[in-house]
């Protein structure tokens, strides 16, 4: 080899070098929000003449609430009792309080771009993975908790994807400067991706009838042995505690014991069914995913008390003889067949500021306005398992809300989350006063400025 041919070859290293050092340095800068989580609660606050929806009772059309140390400690009609020393006084005249919305089923925080792998942690490999937990992966300073909260989401159910068994969901506060200060729920509950039970005729798929019906047996037999092995595996390591722990199989135990649900993804009629067999002949608290057909099922659902989480609303139809608007009316049906609905955003991690304006869109389907704010409130924290301590505001739970602010233009003066002229004023998790800004505040401040500048439009 010629010295020029080495020479060629060490600055091609170098400069290969050079790139990976570059995408090592470029690649956390992408996901690093710049925003500082809330001390914890300092004094007293208490928010009057305000009007309060507390969700799991009657509004209140001018009241009061206190909190302290994070939790609400007093709320009702009028004006407030002797207020305790140095409590911080917010005047909400015109304003209005809801318990902080909830993301129930999201993957914010686990991925930032999908132009940019290293930042995408939504799934780990293996088909069956239930020892995974989605807060271990959740980025504590991503851009994209902020722009969330900023749409009145405090609270996100994480849940994992990919495989048969996903992993563990948690549930997190979207502030906080660690995995540990973000959890609620470090893990609760398992998901399962449910195969599909019946064949598909398509110009994209050659595989014949006989090979798919195959294909699929296999799927379901190997669901019904995990189970079985997973139920034998601690059966024996409670007979005999010295057994070596199988991490996959103990994470199963609160599943297959009923403390905790099993998250099951499915929407076809076919696959809501055989979920609904499989959880009852083996004694498991079921949840539904997805449901875009579960309304066509609710009797089953409402006999054995299953909420469907609704994978949002803004989508198309699954079938092409459903009608345009099947997917606006999901939620309406379901609630009138007696189904326990919370509603999900189903879309991209930066699209879930929108989670208000999916439940905004049943609501104007048929969905009573006050299920449509359970949905996303009291619903949500009940699939999630934290309806004790958040999801309404009631004495003793914790002071996760929002005060916001309504718009004359869509002639709702006090604040409703659901239209898209309301403000989100202020916010508080856990007693901490949130800081509301985002990148996106931070960009049109930015560009307000720079048409100031221009003479477009008129100073402040």
């Amino acid at each position: 080899m010629t010295m020029n041919q080495l020479e060629s070859r060490r600055r091609r290293a170098t400069a290969a070098l050079a790139v990976m050092a570059a995408l090592v340095t470029v690649a956390p800068a992408i996901a690093q929000s710049a925003q500082i989580p809330a001390p914890p609660q300092e004094r007293p606050v208490a928010l009057i003449n305000a009007a309060l929806h507390p969700v799991s009772s009657e509004s209140i059309p001018r009241g009061y609430l206190l909190f302290e140390k994070g939790r609400i400690t007093a709320l009702g009609s009028g004006d407030p009792p002797a207020l305790p020393e140095q409590c911080e006084v917010i005047d909400a005249a015109g304003r209005s309080v809801y318990p902080g919305l909830i993301a129930v089923c999201t993957t914010v925080g686990l991925i930032e771009t999908e132009a940019v792998v290293v930042t995408d942690d939504r799934a780990e490999y293996g088909s069956f993975r239930p020892e995974v937990q989605a807060l271990a992966a959740v980025n504590p300073d991503s851009d994209l908790l902020p722009v969330t909260r900023a749409a009145g989401i405090l609270i996100a159910g994480v849940f994992p994807q990919g495989g048969v068994i996903a992993g563990r969901p948690s549930v997190a506060r979207l502030d906080g400067w660690t995995n540990e200060s973000l959890t609620i729920d470090a893990a609760h509950g398992v998901i399962l991706n449910w195969p599909i039970t019946e064949w598909v005729s398509a110009p994209w798929l050659d595989r014949p009838a006989e090979d798919q019906m195959r294909r699929i047996a296999e799927d379901h037999a190997a669901i019904e042995r995990f189970f079985d092995d997973a139920k034998a595996a601690l059966a024996q390591r409670d007979a005999d505690p010295t057994r070596p722990i199988d991490l996959r199989f103990e994470a199963m135990r609160p599943v297959l014991e009923g403390r905790e649900p099993l998250f099951v993804s499915a929407s076809s009629v076919g696959q809501i069914e055989a979920a609904l067999t499989f959880s009852k002949r083996r004694g498991l608290r079921l949840t539904i995913v997805g449901g875009a057909e579960a309304d066509k099922v609710a009797a089953l659902l409402r006999e054995a008390d299953v909420p469907v989480i609704v994978m949002g609303t803004h989508r198309l139809p699954t079938r092409r003889s459903d009608g345009y608007d099947t997917p606006f009316t999901l939620p309406a049906r379901l609630h009138a067949a007696g189904v326990r609905v919370a509603i999900a955003a189903g879309d991209r991690p930066a699209h879930e500021r929108n989670l208000p304006h999916h439940v905004a869109t049943a609501v104007a389907h048929g969905l009573p306005r006050d299920e449509g704010i359970r949905a996303i409130t009291l619903n949500a924290a009940k699939v999630l398992g934290i309806e004790a301590t958040h999801g309404s505001l009631e004495v003793g739970k914790s002071a996760t809300l929002i005060i916001t602010r309504g718009s004359a233009l869509s002639g709702d003066i006090e604040g409703d989350p659901l239209e898209m002229t309301t403000q989100i004023e202020i916010a508080f998790i856990d007693g901490r006063r949130i800081d509301l800004g985002s990148r996106h505040t931070r960009l049109d401040e930015k560009y307000r400025e720079k048409f100031r500048q221009l003479g477009i439009i008129e100073p402040r």
